[in-house]
């Protein structure tokens, strides 16, 4: 159902401290090429985003997550409803000229990203980042939102509307820890995350906390 587009990024430290990323406004299962990309690509952490575009969102492939901006990773499962509009110009008000530049389409998961870039560049933990990104977008229009953020060494989650899973340890031959809107087939052992909630999670550690405690929407 998702055929408006997909994306990967990657970590490889040994090549450079920034993520590979690969994204295509293509479905998932026209692309004859990324198979024999992925096969050759190594990495201790991967985010990865399948596209359903929320009307009237044109399908570009600069709509597609992950987005990137130095060491980050972001994705964004869900919507911020009438973005085509006020609702939309009064969060990109609040963007800083620094990371409005930075913005290549049209997408209201550009935007957010900008937002929680901003956050991040004044101190905040991105547990932080994403809760005050939700808060700015709930206070403007009804909005879905779970957003996703990784370094490569940690994943931040929320839960706002949408659903999020995640499996660690046991349930994973190789060990580590998958963080999911939907559990994937083939695993066992699948934790649901409540709503409104924010999941921490790196190789070894699962942590989770209620969104409002970090200036998010109760």
């Amino acid at each position: 159902m998702n055929a408006d587009g997909w994306g990967v990024g990657w970590w490889d430290p040994q090549v450079r401290p920034e993520p590979a990323r690969y994204r295509t406004a293509s479905p998932m299962w026209t692309d004859r090429s990324f198979r024999s990309v992925a096969e050759v690509v190594h990495t201790g952490a991967l985010l990865a985003a399948v596209r359903s575009a929320t009307p009237p969102s044109p399908i570009v492939d600069t709509g597609n997550a992950p987005f990137t901006v130095g060491p980050w990773l972001f994705s964004l499962n869900g919507f911020v409803r009438s973005f085509r509009g006020p609702v939309g110009e009064g969060l990109r008000r609040r963007v800083s000229e620094e990371r409005a530049v930075a913005i290549d389409g049209t997408s209201d998961s550009e935007v957010l990203f900008a937002l929680v870039l901003d956050s991040l560049d004044a101190g905040a933990t991105p547990e932080q980042a994403l809760a005050r990104a939700t808060a700015e977008a709930v206070a403007r229009s009804e909005a879905v939102l779970n957003l996703l953020i990784s370094d490569g060494h940690t994943i931040v989650g929320t839960t706002f509307g949408n659903s999020l899973f995640t499996l660690q340890g046991g349930g994973l031959a190789t060990g580590g820890v998958l963080v999911a809107s939907e559990p994937l087939d083939g695993h066992e052992g699948w934790q649901r995350v409540p709503d409104g909630s924010v999941v921490r999670a790196t190789c070894t550690a699962l942590d989770l906390s209620p969104l409002s405690s970090h200036g998010g929407p109760a």
